[in-house]
């Protein structure tokens, strides 16, 4: 017969793990916003080519990198454009952003296992392109 575990158990132990893994997440905060000073929309802008497949490709990389949250991202995503970036770039920059985040792996792997993170972080970079591209030309904002 299986032991039944209390309330007051499980608790103290999912405490436990929260405090063993704020180490990490500290350092996953800080690492992203070292990223995020360094490495401005400006700079992100010139490395852009007019391609919508390598603009789009492009975007998820540096997406992927540089995370960050939905709430920011409408504001992001509007200077991009406004320095002259293409939609498909800022559509798949932002949906890599929002999502993926190699910045966090370790940490999402200690939390949730090496399996899952690998095979969610892989699915989100190329959905992120997918639903770019499908997202903008659907929009009309199609290749010129």
């Amino acid at each position: 017969m299986k032991k039944k575990k209390s309330k007051k158990q499980i608790l103290i132990k999912t405490a436990r793990g929260l405090l063993g893994n704020i180490p990490m997440m500290a350092g996953v905060i800080m690492l992203i916003s070292l990223l995020k000073t360094f490495v401005s929309f400006q700079t992100l802008s010139t490395l852009f080519t007019g391609n919508a497949l390598a603009d789009t490709t492009i975007g998820a990389f540096f997406g992927s990198i540089l995370a960050g949250n939905s709430i920011n991202s409408y504001i992001v995503g509007k200077e991009m454009l406004a320095s002259g970036v293409s939609l498909f770039a800022v559509t798949s920059f932002l949906v890599a952003w929002v999502t993926v985040g190699f910045v966090q792996i370790p940490a999402e792997m200690t939390m949730l296992g090496r399996r899952f993170t690998i095979v969610r972080n892989s699915l989100s970079v190329i959905l992120s392109i997918a639903v770019s591209l499908t997202t903008v030309l659907v929009m009309g904002g199609g290749i010129k």
